[in-house]
């Protein structure tokens, strides 16, 4: 079935109303005004709330979304699916938010502004991705070879580079950036452009967004193919999306402490983009669902499961990151 437009206003109303009140009520302000850093026990609070959101979305699709029980069924099925690749697939954004905020030495107080504006830019660059990505898949069916290829070659190369830290500050952008605009030396509190003898700035806290920015656009160009391995309903693509994304901010400030203890993850998550890159070439060679979506959810949930078991067994005792 296709979403009808009141399903697709009324969850991005909700979605608007969530973010607006994570950015109002909840963030807490210090003494000069700014955000104040979120605490460990207050993100898990936040975390764990997203988390209930979106299993209450997946019992309200089993109930309603769907003219017969087996398509609300399935179609539940394909979004729990996708928002467990999808957050696993966040999770791995926040090693490189990690390793950014320390690289530009950002401060903890401008973290959270940083990357609630991250988030909006990530909900709009992945509505569009989203929305072409089903176009084409419409269009021409064989686009499916292509994002099936392009997942297993590239779950391999993120597996050949599991253990290697990248550089962020590395950037080819970033540098065409900085020689082309103008940049202040340093921040300016929580300010992403200021106006210096009469002239337009942007601040390194700018700087920093677009390289949040770019680094969602390159882990979006893993978690599109893949959510489309499992469905190519476009309102479950991106609910499943909107889900994961939103907790992604709460998820930070939850586990950025103790993120380097996650040390088998990737290799996780590496051997599930190839196993969903399989499945997305099986079925269309099969030429229907050869690999059912269940056996896709609880294969996918037992190998980022395991890997996260085996990181804080084989980290056990390793004190957490300031």
């Amino acid at each position: 079935m296709e979403a009808s437009i009141w399903f697709w206003v009324i969850f991005n109303a909700g979605v608007l109303g969530l973010l607006l009140l994570d950015l109002g009520v909840f963030a807490k302000k210090d003494a000069h005004g700014d955000p104040a850093p979120v605490p460990v026990k207050t993100a898990l609070i936040k975390s764990a709330a997203y988390v209930t959101l979106a299993l209450l979305f997946f019992v309200w699709l089993r109930l309603n979304y769907g003219e017969t029980p087996e398509i609300r069924s399935a179609k539940s099925l394909e979004f729990l699916t996708g928002y467990v690749i999808e957050w696993s697939l966040s999770v791995d954004n926040i090693f490189v938010f990690v390793l950014i905020f320390a690289k530009f030495g950002v401060p903890a107080a401008y973290q959270h502004r940083v990357l609630f504006w991250g988030i909006i830019g990530a909900l709009v660059m992945r509505g569009v991705m989203i929305l072409v990505g089903t176009a084409l898949i419409r269009e021409f069916d064989w686009v499916m070879i292509i994002f099936g290829l392009f997942l297993v070659y590239s779950g391999w190369q993120m597996l050949r580079a599991a253990d290697e830290e990248p550089d962020p500050s590395d950037n080819k952008i970033l540098a065409w950036l900085r020689k082309r605009l103008p940049v202040t030396d340093g921040y300016h509190g929580k300010a992403f452009t200021v106006r210096q003898a009469g002239k337009l700035m942007v601040t390194p806290l700018a700087l920093v967004l677009i390289l949040v920015e770019l680094t969602d656009l390159v882990f979006a160009l893993d978690s599109i193919p893949a959510i489309f391995a499992v469905s190519t309903d476009p309102f479950i693509v991106y609910t499943a999306n909107v889900f994961a994304i939103l907790g992604l901010r709460a998820m930070y400030f939850a586990l950025a402490g103790v993120i380097h203890r996650f040390k088998y993850l990737k290799h996780g998550l590496s051997i599930v983009l190839m196993v969903v890159g399989a499945k997305m070439l099986a079925n269309w060679f099969a030429g229907g669902k050869a690999v059912p979506v269940e056996y896709a959810l609880a294969l996918t949930a037992s190998i980022i499961a395991g890997s996260i078991a085996l990181s804080l067994w084989k980290t056990r005792g390793e004190q957490p990151q300031h």
